[in-house]
This record gives structure tokens, C-alpha cells and sequence, in this order.
């Protein structure tokens, strides 16, 4: 047998001491190491269904994106206004509605730069007005109306009349695409 000396005890106890010291330090690292992996496996397998889920609401949208038919399509935003104007006149027509004056408006700092604003004043029964404003915002091109002022007739005797005729000024907004007229 080997005898040491005190000195020597207390280098070997301290030596074994390092020892154990190192070896809890590295189980330590092996043990974050591990933690990190799985959060990194957990934190990836999350980020994938996100993105499936992100794509699947883009093809979602995608889909939904309005028809041809939607816009106002012509060369120019000029052309777009006169196929609006157009457009205006004959669902008036329809509605046995007068025009009386119609005309491009400038767009607003807000707008788009693919809107068109036109400003129309009709005289029609409010009847007309009702089914005119439905034919606007539900057919095609879509149409937006944005203002709408209604004047009652000024004479008693038009008062007196079940349906009298109204003046109607509209703000109205469509998008155009640059096509083909």
C-alpha cells in the first residue's frame, strides 16, 4: 500500500473533486444541449404548420379575387371614365331616370391610382333610386357609391304626387385595368 503524506491526501481529494466537478459540468451540457433540441424540433414542427396555414389562407385569397368582369377595363383612366359614365347612363335608362349632368372627378390623396370618381345629378322617383343604387353595388363593374344627396321636389303640387321625382346627386367610385377597351 501506498501511504500518503497530507498533503498528498488533500491534492488527490481536491484532483477527485475537479474531477466530479467536470463531469457534472458536462453532464449539465449534454442535458441543455438536449432541452434545446427538443424546443428547436417543437419550434420548427410549429413554424411548418404556420406556414401551411399561411399558404392555405394566400390560395384562400387568391381564389377570391374578384372576376374580369369586376373592373372597368380600358387603355386609359380617361377611357375608364367615359365606360363608367357610359355604364351610369344606362342603368339610368333602365330606371327611367334623367340624367342631367355627369362628370369625372379628380381622385382623392386617399385613392388608388387604378379609381375612376364620377359625380352624377338624376331626377328619378325614389323607387328608381332604390333599384338603381342595388343595380350599382351589385352587378358588374363593381361600382362603389361613396356620396348621395337627395333633394324633395320644391312645388306643393309635386309633393302631393304618390312618387314624386327626386333629385339625386351620386359620388361614385369604380377600379379600372389597364386593358384592352
Amino acid at each position: 500500500m501506498i501511504k500518503l503524506d497530507r498533503e498528498q491526501a488533500i491534492s488527490a481529494g481536491v484532483l477527485a473533486l475537479i474531477m466530479i466537478l467536470c463531469a457534472a459540468t458536462v453532464e449539465l451540457a449534454f442535458h441543455a444541449r438536449y432541452g434545446a433540441s427538443q424546443e428547436l424540433a417543437q419550434r420548427s414542427e410549429q413554424l411548418v404548420r404556420l406556414q401551411a396555414r399561411a399558404k392555405a389562407e394566400a390560395d384562400r385569397r387568391a381564389a377570391a379575387v374578384a372576376p374580369a368582369e369586376a373592373f372597368v377595363n380600358a387603355p386609359t383612366q380617361g377611357v375608364a371614365g367615359a365606360q363608367l359614365q357610359a355604364h351610369l347612363m344606362k342603368l339610368a335608362g333602365e330606371q327611367r331616370a334623367t340624367v342631367i349632368s355627369s362628370g369625372i372627378e379628380p381622385g382623392k390623396r386617399e385613392d388608388q391610382p387604378d379609381s375612376i370618381r364620377l359625380q352624377a345629378t338624376l331626377e328619378m322617383s325614389a323607387t328608381a333610386l332604390q333599384a338603381l343604387l342595388y343595380q350599382l353595388e351589385s352587378g358588374t363593374p363593381y361600382v362603389f357609391v361613396d356620396a348621395l344627396a337627395v333633394q324633395l321636389p320644391g312645388t306643393a303640387s309635386q309633393r302631393a304626387v304618390e312618387d314624386p321625382l327626386l333629385r339625386v346627386t351620386l359620388g361614385l367610385r369604380a377600379v379600372w385595368r389597364r386593358g384592352a377597351a
